[in-house]
């Protein structure tokens, strides 16, 4: 995994753990946890998950848009890893000095 996907991972964790409060403390999360399964996210812990990652990233990454094209089921298998790549993705787009 390239080190900017192994700083977006630690990211996404610590916002998950913030989310997730006191579960999420114990929490193990890899590139593979589920957002449902593995960590028992809620539609509105998914909302504060959001509204953390506009804060942290602005508008260079759109969790609106990444999510708009999956289905329920879909976003409850969502991978921890699937969103690291997306970030990722989406950092290397914006252009230097923005």
């Amino acid at each position: 995994m390239p080190s900017d996907q192994n700083a977006v991972l630690a990211d996404v964790a610590s916002m998950l753990r913030s989310v997730l409060g006191d579960f999420g403390d114990d929490a193990e999360i890899t590139m593979d946890t589920t957002f449902r399964d593995d960590l028992g996210m809620e539609s509105i812990d998914v909302v504060s998950l959001a509204g953390r990652l506009q804060a942290r990233y602005g508008n260079s990454v759109n969790f609106a848009l990444f999510v708009s094209g999956l289905d329920v089921e879909s976003v409850g298998e969502l991978r921890v890893g699937q969103l690291v790549d997306y970030i990722a993705d989406s950092l290397e787009k914006v252009p230097a000095g923005s």
